[in-house]
């Protein structure tokens, strides 16, 4: 028989390592398993500001692994699986994974949310080939070249700041007339002359062979087509998409109470099920940031021990 955990943390962002640092504190056996890499969303962010004492010139990757070093000096498990199927109808729970099956007597969803795709043609065929939705990871290749950013919210005028250090010009997309973003950000973008605004616009198409060579934008006010070109002598443009996040939460459809694809879960992170606790960015909630991400973990590992404690006459 394989081994029961007290806690198994679905997701390894800034939600999943607080919650494996709490419960690994408070001596549970605890694994986190994660699909690809830590840290979620954060990675792709050059400058954390706004997360309590955090260092002078600290990136999301470089809080990531602070993070992640954390979790494992109190002794955390940490494997890379994909989770495939869940079984939750008992006392101890059990996940499917590609690569191997898991026990435990609590799980911590904090599974995160992946960049919302604008849906058009030719966006899936050019990503990475001129469509991106990281500034960190793919602004220097942008270098003295055009780009357009779209959306207006606080992460899409930020992101178009951070492009300014490589790009000539930076045109914000946006649907609206005005930007949703805070109004501190919204004043720093108009006063830097490198960025521009193409107002009530929405990219309709995404186009060229191998490579960016063309978009098509469509006025919202008017319904009028426009397309833009690629400058002659660049070949190439970057289109950089921040339009929000769409949860990764398809595995749990049907088990879990869910509002627009966000798990449904209290200020003690239970959800319907009982033992099984949602964190971070994949559950409903108001604000979606580094340190709401950590706090619902601490959360949400506290009251796995309760309920482990009260279940399992511990």
């Amino acid at each position: 028989m394989s081994e029961i955990y007290d806690a198994i943390i679905i997701g390894a962002g800034p939600a999943g390592l607080s919650a494996g640092l709490y419960a690994a504190r408070a001596k549970m056996k605890t694994l986190i398993i994660e699909k690809e890499k830590s840290g979620g969303q954060i990675v792709l962010t050059e400058e954390v500001v706004n997360y309590p004492g955090s260092i002078e010139n600290a990136s999301g990757p470089s809080l990531v692994a602070r993070m992640v070093q954390q979790a494992d000096s109190f002794g955390v498990e940490r494997v890379l699986d994909t989770i495939k199927e869940l079984d939750v109808s008992g006392k101890i729970k059990v996940l499917k994974g590609e690569k191997n099956e898991y026990k435990a007597k609590s799980i911590i969803v904090a599974v995160g949310a992946k960049s919302r795709p604008i849906g058009c043609p030719g966006e899936k065929e050019l990503t990475g080939k001129g469509v991106s939705y990281c500034a960190t990871c793919d602004g220097a290749f942008f270098t003295d070249l055009e780009v357009y950013v779209v959306g207006g919210g606080d992460a899409a005028v930020e992101e178009a700041m951070y492009l300014t250090k490589f790009a000539r010009k930076v045109t914000i997309v946006h649907r609206r007339d005005e930007l949703r973003a805070a109004k501190s950000i919204q004043e720093k973008a108009f006063k830097n002359e490198k960025i521009h605004f193409m107002w009530n616009s929405t990219i309709s198409e995404l186009r060229g062979e191998g490579i960016l060579e063309s978009m098509v934008v469509t006025n919202t006010v008017t319904g009028e087509k426009t397309e833009i070109f690629a400058d002659e002598e660049d070949g190439t443009f970057g289109v950089f998409v921040f339009i929000g996040y769409l949860p990764e939460t398809k595995i749990f459809e049907g088990l879990l109470d869910m509002k627009g694809g966000y798990i449904v879960a209290g200020e003690d992170m239970k959800t319907n099920i009982p033992g099984v606790f949602a964190a971070g960015d994949c559950r409903v909630k108001t604000l979606r940031q580094v340190v709401t991400a950590t706090a619902d973990g601490a959360i949400a590992a506290v009251e796995a021990e309760k309920y482990i404690n009260e279940v399992f006459d511990v």
